[in-house]
């Protein structure tokens, strides 16, 4: 059997210390996967006065000593955020050691010069717990599904916003009220900007789409809106039409007037009832991916908290692990393609729009007219209401994005139309 390999550990917070717990949990198996004893050199933290928990002689509060040093062979890096996890990444690469990492924020804005630096230095960089915990979702969009082509990847990668909008529809509940009951039963942090402005579903969204298309996007490039202005009544008018509301991270190849490119978008969005993504309910995460010979699949499974996050920088480990005890560095990411990102503008989306509008002869035909006038084509309508007011309720064609938002634009200055109450894009995903 091999020598042991020594690994830092950075960060002994959720995530971390369940880590910490695993691998001396499950040491004897890991060691046996691995083919040889995998040890802990060292955790770098902030406070090591905050964990007792941890043999005192681990705890340093020097990373960047304990990522470079030569008794240490791999590196595990759960502290998150940008810096200074860039340079204890980069630094690890310099001094030759492979690095396990679950930071999404990092990957989905700097991954590009992450896996050069890996690739020059003949090490690992792998981060399946940077999206969907513990589902096993990154290694087969990277690996399996290497020899074919896909043509789109949809999730819900975020467990907070979906325990959101599932307690909204199973309840009738409002935002504010169902983001109180997420905090007080801890799926939502005490500042939730992240989850439910979709901040944390747009990073993921690009690491997705830079693995599925092999093309390089970051966080910037993907279009982004957040739950907090669904309604009860959207998703009750919804529920009407057969479908339900999620927040979506829609990754898919779009061809225009000047070749392919990727679209890449988070926002909520109408769903049928009838698809797979529509029974992901509380707090798991799914995502289903569509390929030419592979067909549909879809992943499904808690998408974070300690150990299921901690099982899949495991799975990472053993991986990394393996590969230097044989010597060598796994299949990197390509970035071949280059294919661009297209604007939101010219992405072919469906709208759902709820109007109040004066009850009178007439207002349809001129709502209509104005769809008609920007190129967009209605596939239902339906009015509601007597008396002074009624409700158009206006479902669409696809039809690129800005025709759509011109419309909505249009609408809110007409007249006739008393407000625009609801704007939601719809997704047949078919």
């Amino acid at each position: 059997m091999s020598a042991p390999l020594r690994v830092a550990l950075l960060g002994c917070g959720t995530v971390g210390s369940a880590v910490l717990r695993l691998l001396t949990d499950q040491a004897a198996d890991i060691t046996a996967r691995v083919g040889c004893p995998v040890q802990v050199a060292g955790v770098a933290v902030r406070r090591p006065d905050r964990h007792p928990e941890v043999p005192a002689d681990l705890l340093t509060t020097d990373a960047h000593a304990l990522v470079t040093s030569p008794d240490v062979d791999l590196v595990v890096e759960v502290i998150g955020g940008i810096e200074p996890a860039r340079e204890l990444m980069l630094a690890a690469f310099a001094a030759g050691k492979g690095v396990v990492s679950a930071n999404k924020a990092l990957l989905a804005d700097d991954g590009v010069a992450l896996h050069a630096a890996a690739a020059e230095a003949g090490v690992d960089l792998y981060y399946e717990a940077a999206v969907a915990g513990a589902i096993p979702l990154l290694r087969p969009l990277r690996e399996s599904l290497a020899g074919d082509q896909l043509t789109r990847v949809v999730g819900i990668v975020n467990g907070t916003t979906n325990y959101i909008l599932s307690r909204m529809a199973e309840t009738g509940a409002g935002f504010a009220e169902a983001l109180a009951e997420a905090t007080e039963l801890g799926y939502a942090e005490a500042d939730p900007t992240a989850d439910v402005d979709g901040f944390d579903a747009a990073a993921k969204a690009a690491i997705l789409a830079s693995l599925a298309f092999h093309s390089p996007v970051v966080a910037g490039d993907v279009y982004r809106e957040g739950i907090s202005a669904v309604s009860s009544t959207d998703v009750a008018r919804a529920a009407e039409i057969g479908c339900t509301v999620k927040l979506l991270a829609i990754c898919e190849k779009v061809t225009g007037e000047h070749g392919d490119a990727i679209a890449v978008r988070v926002h909520p969005a109408m769903i049928p009832t009838t698809h797979p993504l529509a029974s992901v309910g509380g707090a798991f995460n799914a995502v289903f991916v569509e390929a030419e010979a592979a067909g549909q699949l879809m992943f499904y499974g808690q998408g974070a908290g300690g150990e299921p996050t901690a099982s899949a920088v495991l799975g990472d480990l053993v991986a990394v692990a393996r590969n230097r005890v044989a010597g060598v560095a796994g299949p990197g990411t390509t970035a071949y393609a280059g294919l661009p990102v297209a604007p939101m503008a010219d992405t072919p989306t469906r709208y759902h729009v709820s109007l109040d509008v004066a009850d009178k002869p007439g207002v349809l035909a001129t709502v209509a007219q104005e769809f008609a006038a920007q190129g967009v084509s209605i596939s239902t309508v339906r009015q509601d209401g007597s008396g002074e007011a009624a409700t158009l309720v206006i479902v669409t064609h696809l039809a690129p994005d800005s025709a759509l938002s011109a419309t909505i634009s249009r609408l809110r200055g007409m007249p006739a139309v008393r407000a625009v109450t609801s704007v939601l894009r719809v997704e047949g995903l078919s």
